[in-house]
């Protein structure tokens, strides 16, 4: 039996797992842990089939594209609330935030020994939830793996990783709450100037 073989049943070991508890057993960190895992796999795949100037092509286009459809027609909202409600799983991460009065409110719960009340006043509090699109985390992992694989180097994809990640810090850091924001404007705007700081320390 080959390597790739070995691979593959491995990966369809850890996959129906993950997928049963996915779909029968969500919870936040089950639903991020198996989004983590999908999209290095999708980036496997157009990693090889694209170049330095096309894939940047690409970020300018979807970029684009995630403005039209979330400030214009806002299709990018309707398919969100259609896969939370009607589907109930979200293709994206799930980022939930808690203020430091909650956070107080949690503690205190967790010390009391009534646990039935407090799991019940728990279930009540209301928590900000940010929903991060799967595409605006898959593209900036393909990006970086076409440069890494075209200069034979990890650098540059670090700081292509590093300036989506700035991108998307900026985003939530000037977002309102009850909003809808296209985040891969941002985040390719990261990218950009990443690169950008990366191609002139490479001059020197």
């Amino acid at each position: 039996m080959s390597a790739n073989v070995r691979i593959g049943y491995l990966a369809l070991l850890l996959a129906i797992p993950l997928g049963l508890l996915k779909v029968f057993r969500p919870t936040n960190k089950i639903h991020n842990f198996t989004e983590v895992l999908i999209y290095p796999g999708i980036a496997a795949i157009f990693v090889p089939i694209l170049g330095v100037y096309s894939v940047l092509i690409l970020l300018i286009l979807i970029s684009a594209y995630d403005m039209w459809a979330v400030w214009h027609s806002e299709i990018m909202q309707k398919m969100a609330k259609f896969q939370m409600e009607e589907v109930g799983i979200f293709g994206g991460f799930l980022i939930s935030s808690l203020t430091k009065k909650q956070r107080e409110e949690i503690r205190k719960y967790k010390l009391q020994k009534t646990k039935t009340k407090n799991l019940k006043k728990l279930k009540k509090m209301k928590i900000n939830l940010a929903m991060l699109g799967g595409g605006d985390v898959v593209f900036p992992i393909i990006t970086a793996g076409v440069y890494m694989v075209a200069f034979n180097s990890i650098i540059p994809a670090i700081f292509i990783i590093v300036g989506a990640f700035l991108g998307l810090t900026y985003l939530l850091s000037v977002s309102e709450k009850k909003k809808f924001y296209p985040a891969m404007p941002f985040i390719s705007g990261g990218i950009f100037i990443a690169l950008a700081i990366w191609f002139l320390l490479s001059l020197i």
